[in-house]
């Protein structure tokens, strides 16, 4: 198959979408198909085997991180060049149109997939009132596709619940290679402490940004006796977010990747998470893949990686004692932490890139069947 992907977010960015994208271009190469990547520039002319059409692009003023491109009459000649069987979207939202015009406009087969829950984003950058709007939008985009794809159950729901057709499931998928326990090493544990590793060591990695709330950690480290925090990853929150934990033993490090995260994650004793606004959270597979332990929020997709108290801990993110407790409980009982561990670890085995991609592919060939 020969297939055209529009995404919004591309490398060199970090974050759970690239991570997928880049896995999946891979595993698609690797069996035989083609792809072509439009993309905001990034400094990068291919992928794995894959060409890369960057477009310059601008930064979005309430979130600089990511860059928007606009569609222009270049694509089209790439289009024309490339003749691709099939189109797919990611998270259209600008570059994405253009995706979905051409597909329209030339009877391709067109595939979109929803990975970053705007709508609730709105309500941490105070555009909430703007939500009802946004699924109209993305509605409008979405329903030009003959298939939309989502990386968690409760995403599916969600987007049928605001009219959104034809939606099914794409499953998750973690290297089990790369984070695996045996990559923790003294010398990560020590740098993530700050010098102190036989304290407990909590760990956040992701994007910092106010839709994160990771200012809700902040109590958990208050109620754990000696306790570090190490906070992996960049963004636009980060200054506000190293003021608000001046006063507590935290670790900004910065984003870490490949080995590198893969130590952090093996090192640390608990991986908080208290997101609520994750349409999947490969995070969290990453971090049980390496077996720690993850205490996360009980909302979008995050229940379909953790079930409560067998790979992990599930807290209300409406109660503010939910994560203390759920923390507390995870190191009360030596013996049921190191199960615990081991059960995440187990989880994680079940979802390999390549079996995810196996079901991307068979998802195209039924539509272009179709």
């Amino acid at each position: 198959m020969r297939i055209a992907l529009f995404t919004e977010t591309f490398l060199p960015k970090v974050d759970g979408i690239v991570t997928r994208l880049k896995h999946t271009i891979e595993q698609l190469q690797r069996q035989g198909d083609d792809v072509l990547v439009f993309c905001p520039a990034g400094g990068i002319t291919s992928y794995q085997g894959a060409k890369i059409y960057g477009l310059s692009a601008f930064p979005l003023p309430l979130y600089p991180e990511l860059k928007l491109a606009l569609p222009r009459p270049e694509i089209g000649q790439e289009l024309a060049k490339f003749q691709p069987d099939l189109i797919h979207v990611v998270n259209p939202a600008v570059l994405g149109l253009a995706g979905i015009f051409y597909a329209k406009s030339h009877g391709i087969p067109l595939v979109a997939s929803y990975h970053t829950h705007l709508p609730k984003y709105l309500h941490h950058y105070g555009l909430g009132m703007l939500e009802g709007l946004l699924w109209e939008l993305l509605k409008g985009a979405h329903n030009q596709a003959e298939l939309n794809l989502c990386t968690s159950s409760a995403m599916v729901k969600e987007l049928r619940s605001h009219g959104i057709e034809r939606v099914d499931l794409w499953q998750r998928g973690v290297d089990t290679e790369t984070f695996d326990p045996a990559r923790s090493t003294p010398e990560m544990r020590h740098h993530l402490s700050l010098g102190e590793p036989d304290c407990r060591l909590l760990l956040y990695v992701g994007r910092l940004g106010a839709e994160k709330e990771i200012e809700q950690i902040k109590p958990i480290l208050g109620a754990i006796p000696d306790a570090r925090l190490a906070i992996v990853g960049d963004g636009p929150h980060r200054e506000r977010l190293e003021s608000y934990f001046a006063d507590t033993p935290t670790h900004f490090v910065g984003y870490l990747g490949g080995e590198k995260l893969a130590a952090a994650y093996a090192a640390a004793d608990a991986f908080i998470f208290p997101s609520r606004t994750e349409t999947l959270g490969l995070v969290l597979l990453e971090a049980m893949a390496a077996g720690c332990p993850a205490i996360a929020a009980r909302s979008g997709g995050i229940p379909d990686i953790i079930t409560d108290g067998h790979n992990g801990y599930l807290f209300d993110p409406q109660d503010p004692q939910g994560a203390i407790v759920a923390t507390q409980m995870l190191f009360a009982d030596p013996a049921a932490n190191l199960q615990l561990r081991k059960n995440a670890r187990i989880e994680a085995e079940r979802w390999g890139w390549a079996a995810a991609t196996k079901q991307l592919q068979q998802y195209y060939r039924q539509v272009l069947g179709n």
